[in-house]
């Protein structure tokens, strides 16, 4: 099934695979298309046989990141583009958000370049896998547009001096550097990197679902605590896991040597 063409989507099991499809563009976040990703990812969310999502790229890349011709086309406004620079940063980070938000993992699968918003893109997801060929960067600095909400997302997954070392120089990431830095979690052949997003995406779709959604939010949650007030936020979320049946039945299935049956 396809989103007006510029994004795609298949089941593969468990695991839904949102195709990013605009390659002649190099898959650039224009507005339609980030607001086609939020649609699809809510149907996601809501879709109880989806357990995992898969973002992948059509094409030579997997996002150059913000469609810098439509931005620039709105500079002939009356207000010099201002309301629409405005409404494209403002859908990005709710697309960020979505992504962040959503109860159930996003895996992206990363072929080619993935570069400014679309290295944000890689970041926000949960997990990444890049093809051995994959490269990374924040280039805005390049052309006099520092990447201030990719920063966001980098800062929170790479270390400071790296983040910054990526903003300040906008260079080009390789992807063994971009898996010591911290930004993906594994390479792979260019022609297996969505076969090895989806394998990752149906192992996280065998465990309990509810635990995984409770998990997720509470991950994200706890990183913004002073660490005593995390201490206290996940002790709570620990209590309220115990008394969900999925605990339960996992615990009890555990100390009785047997497999889980979760309950649906």
């Amino acid at each position: 099934m396809d989103e007006g063409d510029i994004l795609l989507w298949k089941d593969q099991d468990a695991v839904r695979v949102l195709t990013l499809n605009r390659p002649k563009a190099r898959n650039c976040l224009s507005m339609a298309l980030m607001q086609a990703l939020q649609s699809a990812l809510a149907e996601a969310a809501e879709t109880d046989d989806v357990r995992a999502v898969v973002l992948a790229g059509s094409g030579p890349a997997f996002s150059s990141g913000h469609d810098l011709k439509e931005l620039t086309a709105r500079r002939n406004d009356p207000d010099r583009g201002r309301a629409f620079f405005e409404e494209t940063m403002r859908t990005c980070a709710e697309t960020m958000l979505t992504i962040v938000r959503l109860p159930k993992p996003v895996i992206a699968a990363v072929n080619g370049i993935a570069t400014a918003a679309g290295c944000q893109l890689v970041a926000t997801c949960d997990l990444a896998v890049a093809a051995t060929d994959a490269r990374f960067a924040t280039p805005g600095v390049n052309i006099g547009l520092f990447c201030s909400t990719p920063m966001v997302a980098l800062s929170r997954n790479l270390s400071r001096k790296a983040t910054m070392e990526m903003l300040l120089l906008g260079e080009m990431v390789e992807a063994e550097e971009a898996l010591r830095l911290g930004l993906v979690n594994r390479v792979a052949e260019p022609d297996r990197v969505v076969n090895e997003a989806v394998a990752f995406g149906r192992k996280i779709a065998s465990k309990p679902s509810r635990t995984l959604k409770i998990g997720k939010e509470a991950f994200y949650r706890q990183l913004e605590m002073p660490l005593d007030e995390a201490y206290r936020y996940t002790a709570g979320v620990m209590v309220e896991n115990m008394l969900d049946a999925e605990a339960e039945e996992g615990i009890g299935a555990f100390l009785d040597k047997r497999e889980p049956q979760w309950p649906r």
